[in-house]
């Protein structure tokens, strides 16, 4: 399911098993900003997330700046997409479908999926995939990428229409192979380039 105006996710789009960047990450300006449950006062290492708080909603007005600015920590940025330009493809892609993540009222993280549903006319047996995925620095390491991923996992069975999810990765040191077969995908013997392809079966009695 490879379309030219987009390419599969390599491990470093999926933002999360980095430590967290100390250095406070890019905050902007806070004079009008909303108090979170993570304000530039709290000690991110302290915190326990409550994974009920983690949701994907419309990007809106009054949300598409805080995405825009979200980034990955600097290890990451030459093997992930800023989400400005991801919001640009998604205007010239037929099949994006794309959120925000919030964790209460904070937005955290960015998800873009290819999904064929969403073409028309829509194919017989789309296929859906994981494009973009990405939790900001400041907000790493806490369990915030799984139950967001979880939450896509949701959406797309809740759609039934997929036999299975599909992502990939780039293997090697501190990839995230391990991170997605706890959640129950599994490899496909399958190569996209350099990357491994996994499939989470979506199918009833799959797996």
């Amino acid at each position: 399911m490879i379309r030219p105006w987009r390419r599969r996710p390599r491990a470093q789009d999926i933002g999360v098993d980095a430590p967290l960047d100390r250095t406070g990450g890019h905050h902007g300006s806070c004079r009008h900003r909303r108090r979170g449950p993570f304000d530039a006062h709290t000690d991110r290492s302290l915190l326990k997330i409550d994974p009920a708080l983690v949701t994907l909603r419309e990007i809106t007005a009054d949300t598409v700046i805080p995405v825009v600015r979200l980034a990955v920590a600097d290890s990451q940025k030459g093997f992930v997409a800023p989400n400005a330009v991801s919001l640009a493809q998604a205007l010239f892609a037929p099949a994006a479908w794309y959120r925000a993540v919030h964790y209460a009222d904070e937005v955290v993280g960015f998800v873009m999926l290819e999904d064929g549903s969403l073409l028309t006319p829509q194919p017989a047996e789309p296929e859906v995939g994981v494009w973009r995925f990405m939790i900001d620095a400041r907000f790493q390491g806490k369990g915030i990428g799984r139950a967001a991923l979880l939450r896509v996992i949701e959406h797309v069975r809740g759609k039934g229409l997929f036999r299975s999810l599909q992502l990939s990765y780039v293997p090697g040191p501190g990839c995230p192979e391990m991170f997605y077969r706890n959640l129950g995908f599994q490899p496909t013997g399958r190569l996209d380039g350099d990357e491994v392809v996994l499939e989470l079966p979506l199918a009833p009695g799959a797996g």
